[in-house]
């Protein structure tokens, strides 16, 4: 379960915030997770819940994920595309010379403390 890996870097992300910041407690943590991170929500909330209960810090703390969309961008045609529905080849010209713009993201969007 590498969602607890994730916890465990975000908690150490967060406590290094912390100390820079001269932070007692934080309440709410918010995430964009990207629609092909492969990260498991409801695994990654467990794994929250479970951790956060042992940190003076983050005890209580809420996790708020965010759900970014995958998009992908052709570079045969230049036209951009939802990457879920449609995979790695572009639906507008059939070339498979196609990047993923977002949609693989972890990254803390904003952290609520006191």
């Amino acid at each position: 379960m590498h969602e607890l890996g994730l916890v465990f870097a975000l908690q150490d992300l967060l406590e290094e915030v912390a100390v820079e910041q001269d932070l007692s407690r934080i309440y709410k943590v918010t995430v964009d997770l990207g629609q092909v991170s492969g990260v498991v929500v409801e695994q990654l909330t467990d794994a929250w819940d479970w951790a956060v209960q042992k940190s003076d810090l983050l005890h209580g703390c809420q996790l708020e994920v965010l759900e970014v969309e995958a998009v992908t961008v052709c570079n045969a045609c230049g036209r951009t595309y939802p990457t879920v529905p449609q995979g790695r080849i572009c639906p507008h010209c059939g070339s498979a010379d196609t990047v993923l713009l977002r949609g693989n993201e972890f990254e803390v969007a904003s952290v609520e403390a006191a």
